[in-house]
């Protein structure tokens, strides 16, 4: 159980979000921001037969940070998607709940405060060999493990048959690269969930929307179609698919197989 000295009243600050992509990503907007002054200073300056081209790179370059950066200020500062509104009450109290990420945790402390009573297991799948982007190594650096994060291998948790009530995975995931092992993980999800219990899975998806903010960075989100296709193939049934903001998508889940059973039991003569 996570014993963490966190205030109820604990907040995110004012534009944490898109301040965390910047500071994690910052080689990223460092080189846009140079290439922006030397193109806005040869379209000012240069050549006269040259600035409208140089206008047009300059636009090519600014758009698509502009409205990475404008998104995830939605996304992660604006929307609910920390304020948990858009989750569905349980049907009954939560007595023990998980959160699995990817190496940034920046949901337990939240949930600590939206179910103060349940206990909260914390794993960490990040693999060095496996997540190799900058960012993560960054973000992990900064940003110190929330008390109590067992490092874990996402295929084999260490938790026994039924011990959850519910279990969140939130823009961790799409990670696991590998579709057989991102099934293995969803099913392990299924594995350690009580009868009744709840999966919920938080997406960006490979979609129009996600193009437009991210553009080619939206090739690291996977389709609507391929997460339906991996929850069923690992036995998990969508109860309810929830759209926090166009960008992103909450897929709240449950046993399949346990559900069948229950009906098969119930309507039996």
């Amino acid at each position: 159980m996570s014993t963490a000295a966190t205030s109820p009243e604990n907040k995110r600050g004012p534009l944490l979000g898109v301040g965390n992509i910047v500071r994690f990503n910052w080689p990223f907007y460092a080189l846009a921001a140079s290439g922006a002054l030397l193109l806005g200073a040869a379209a000012v300056w240069g050549p006269p037969a040259t600035r409208p081209y140089a206008g047009l790179a300059l636009l090519a370059v600014l758009l698509p940070a502009t409205l990475s950066l404008l998104a995830s200020w939605y996304v992660y500062d604006c929307s609910a998607l920390y304020r948990f509104s858009w989750l569905p009450a349980p049907a009954t109290p939560l007595h023990r709940i998980l959160n699995i990420h990817a190496g940034f945790d920046e949901t337990s402390a939240l949930l600590w405060v939206r179910f103060p009573t349940a206990e909260l297991r914390i794993f960490d799948f990040y693999d060095p060999q496996l997540h190799t982007e900058a960012s993560i190594r960054r973000a992990r650096a900064a940003v110190a493990p929330y008390p109590g994060t067992v490092a874990v291998q996402p295929l084999a948790l260490p938790l026994p048959h039924a011990a959850i009530d519910q279990v969140f995975a939130l823009l961790a995931a799409h990670e696991i690269r590998d579709p057989a092992q991102r099934v293995a993980f969803l099913a392990e999800l299924k594995r350690v969930l009580v009868p009744g219990g709840r999966a919920v899975v938080v997406e960006h998806l490979r979609d129009p929307a996600n193009f437009l903010a991210y553009t080619i960075g939206f090739l690291h989100f996977y389709s609507r179609a391929t997460w339906l296709e991996a929850f069923q193939a690992a036995g998990l049934r969508l109860e309810q698919e929830i759209k926090i903001t166009p960008f992103v998508s909450a897929f709240i889940l449950a046993d399949n197989s346990r559900d069948n059973g229950a009906d098969a039991a119930g309507n039996a003569p």
